[in-house]
């Protein structure tokens, strides 16, 4: 039919950061749910669930009939959207109860991560877009999924994995923030905002990290404490400040038509409001959830906007191929 094949002609096209539609999506049904608005939520979930399976359908395809076009990918950063998706979705799940599928997804995260980070860190150069900080991202969405399950099950030596990739990824990002090109912030299609959400993701790792201790399960001294505590709340401040930051950059040079990064803009918002109200709930500081709430929405909207210009865009582009 000449509608799917302008459709599939329009997928093949779809570049490797495809995957952060997926992380988007994800993170805002996990903000969905610590708000309370569960119904909601699992409809987003739903979504991101949908997507991530074609996605892992076509990331199969290319492997196995495209090797040469799959590992040009791979060497993307974009690529790393495979295991920070993977990832989301894994903590999502494991909120809904039974753990073997959260399990199973931070093993498939882990391989990706192994595999995609070797790739995409031998091919980083000079001045290179927001994607350059998914590698801090990939590895804190694989530490934010470890440390869940090493609280809900009070597994010890996960929660120290944990901890190791948590200092790895910050390692990660300033390695990446100095191959960062500045000018994205007022010249990016979007995902000059991974700069803010990355840092929104590494507080949402030591938060993580801090609810992860308890007398069943004890991880740190006090000392440790202290520090890990200190980090996190650092990290929060750092990433609401560049939150403001951004939303100034995009007001003094608006960019108004859609790009597919758009979704890379998406999921740092969203990533902002589950790490404030995550670090809320950890630290005890109960003033930051009404602005954590209402950056959730923030993020709904922006979803709303970006899906309904990727549905405009998609249509378009299916007619076009035809």
């Amino acid at each position: 039919m000449p509608g799917i094949s302008g459709l599939l002609t329009w997928w093949a096209q779809r570049p490797p950061a495809a995957g952060a539609a997926v992380m988007a999506t994800g993170i805002v049904s996990v903000g969905l749910h610590q708000t309370g608005a569960e119904t909601l939520s699992r409809v987003f979930l739903a979504v991101a669930c949908v997507l991530w399976l074609a996605l892992a359908a076509d990331f199969a395809v290319r492997l196995l009939a495209k090797p040469r076009r799959w590992a040009a990918e791979a060497r993307s950063p974009g690529g790393l959207t495979a295991v920070a998706a993977t990832a989301v979705l894994g903590t999502r799940f494991s909120a809904l109860g039974p753990r073997a599928l959260a399990e199973a997804l931070l093993a498939l995260a882990a391989v990706l991560w192994v595999v995609l980070l070797f790739l995409v860190l031998r091919h980083w150069g000079p001045r290179m877009p927001g994607t350059v900080f998914l590698a801090c991202v990939a590895t804190q969405e694989l530490a934010v999924l470890a440390a869940t399950l090493a609280a809900a099950g009070s597994t010890v030596w996960l929660a120290r994995a944990a901890m190791v990739l948590f200092w790895l990824g910050l390692i990660l990002y300033g390695l990446a923030l100095a191959h960062f090109d500045p000018r994205q912030l007022l010249e990016g299609a979007g995902d000059h905002w991974i700069l803010g959400g990355a840092l929104a993701n590494s507080a949402l790792c030591g938060a993580k990290l801090l609810a992860a201790n308890s007398a069943r399960m004890y991880l740190w001294n006090d000392d440790d404490r202290y520090v890990l505590r200190n980090v996190t709340v650092v990290l929060l401040v750092l990433d609401l400040t560049g939150y403001a930051v951004l939303v100034a950059a995009e007001a003094l040079r608006p960019r108004l038509r859609y790009d597919e990064c758009r979704w890379s803009t998406v999921f740092p918002m969203g990533m902002s409001a589950v790490s404030t109200l995550s670090v809320a709930a950890a630290l005890g500081i109960g003033w930051l959830n009404p602005p954590g709430r209402a950056l959730v929405w923030v993020a709904v909207a922006a979803w709303l906007v970006v899906a309904a210009g990727a549905v405009l865009t998609a249509r378009a582009g299916a007619a076009e191929a035809r």
